[in-house]
């Protein structure tokens, strides 16, 4: 009840400590020479080491930018919380009702870009150290928050942490949903590309992890494509001559939460009698399905359930042609069969195909000590069942040993991470903290 108490006493010191965090638009930006990925994550980096340091961590701030990290107590075994400042795009700002760097609050939820993914979390475990600290916990190893930089991206941030520095004993990631995410997909993302120039003029998408808002449209064929778009019922609209279809982000993980723009465009493209490798592909292969369905037939696992597919960024023009695909792919499922297949249809397109990324899946026994001490928490601070759950979603937790995703989202909440007036509940930002809190004094 202490421990509880404190976290609420806490409660406004928490909102303006993420309101702090918010207001920098920590979008990576690699044409900035001085740091990795651009002066706005740097300082998003030092600013929540800066919070952790008013509470008495001692801070590690990586001399290159990759990186930090912030302790608290003694011992030779680490708890760790591995969480990322880094944000996705925030689009189009005229499609925001609030702004998204402004952590504004409004009907009990607090907007803005990387409110929930992940600065929100981020803030609501820090607290959780604190309210111990503040119950005079004895702290018989240490907790140590490691801060990523690179996660919405390639995780290059992490991945120099794990070269270079001491690994956790076990710990979690706040970046997923609640009770506890004992399997994650493996992340396969590839472009498809063709060498034919293009008569097109095609460009959408701002991330290979997140379902493309917008999709734009420069040509000859402007005018039939306004007419075809109004008789599919898509949104659209011209600007500078320049049309654009308009969707819906989601995260990548969840596309059917989502509205392609590329999709749309795609399709629209198709129906006033374009031939392109692309568009060919994307509207017999693709389409308006989710699961690869129309590639694979039926792909899915127990553990994990179906594969996902999402088509996020296209580029068409003289230069060629390409897009930018996200796949997640059940636990037990091979890679191999997944490529083989991908390869051999996008090769009928005149397609070739070329890996971007690759995450291997996630997979930690329900009875792992682990697994069981969270869901025994979040029963105990929720009064929910806490059986564990799979997801399509790739976070830290695949980028050490004994690694889970706990939360933010709790069951039934709405998913907006990645999307516009992306928010977190105020109310459900504090339990978070009351639960990690609770989680943290189990495991040390």
């Amino acid at each position: 009840m202490q421990i509880r108490n404190n976290v609420i006493a806490n409660q406004d010191e928490m909102i303006k400590a993420l309101v702090e965090l918010l207001s920098i638009p920590s979008v990576i930006d690699e044409t900035d020479e001085s740091k990795p990925f651009g002066k706005n994550v740097d300082l998003a980096l030092k600013k929540a080491l800066e919070i952790c340091e008013r509470f008495g961590f001692s801070t590690y701030y990586d001399p290159k930018g990759y990186y930090g990290y912030a302790d608290y107590g003694k011992g030779e075994e680490i708890i760790g919380i591995l969480a990322h400042v880094d944000v996705v795009s925030e689009g189009d700002q005229g499609n925001w009702k609030h702004f998204p760097y402004l952590g504004e609050v409004a009907g009990g939820k607090l907007y803005g870009r990387g409110a929930i993914d992940d600065k929100g979390p981020l803030i609501a475990s820090i607290y959780a150290v604190k309210a111990l600290i503040d119950a005079n916990i004895d702290f018989t190893k240490r907790v140590r928050i490691i801060i990523g930089t690179d996660e919405e991206n390639s995780w290059r941030g992490i991945c120099k942490y794990v070269a270079k520095e001491e690994l956790p004993s076990m710990g979690f990631t706040p970046d997923s949903s609640f009770p506890v995410v004992y399997a994650e997909k493996g992340l396969l993302q590839f472009r498809l590309k063709s060498d034919k120039k293009s008569d097109l003029r095609v460009r959408g998408g701002t991330a290979m992890n997140a379902v493309p808002e917008t999709t734009f449209y420069l040509g000859d064929h402007l005018f039939r494509l306004e007419k075809q778009l109004k008789k599919l019922g898509f949104d659209h609209e011209i600007e500078d001559e320049e049309l654009y279809v308009i969707g819906r982000s989601a995260h990548a993980a969840k596309p059917s939460a989502g509205i392609n723009a590329i999709v749309r465009m795609a399709c629209a493209l198709k129906e006033i009698g374009i031939d392109s490798p692309t568009v060919n592909f994307l509207t017999e292969k693709v389409g308006f399905t989710h699961n690869g369905e129309l590639i694979f037939g039926s792909c899915s696992d127990e553990p994990s359930g179906e594969l996902t597919m999402s088509v996020n960024q296209i580029d068409l023009s003289h230069y060629g042609e390409v897009i930018g695909i996200d796949m997640r792919i059940p636990v037990t499922v091979d890679k191999k069969f997944i490529v083989d297949g991908i390869t051999r249809v996008a090769e009928k397109y005149g397609l070739k195909y070329e890996e971007v990324d690759y995450l291997a899946p996630l997979y930690v026994e329900r009875n792992s000590v682990l697994i069981k001490t969270l869901v025994e928490v979040y029963e105990e601070e929720t009064g929910l069942s806490g059986e564990p759950i799979s997801t399509g979603g790739a976070t830290y937790a695949r980028a050490m040993p004994n690694i889970v995703a706990f939360g933010p989202i709790f069951p039934g909440q709405e998913k907006v991470a990645h999307q516009t007036d992306e928010y977190i509940d105020i109310n459900a930002f504090i339990k978070c903290a009351q639960i990690y809190a609770k989680a943290i004094e189990k495991l040390l």
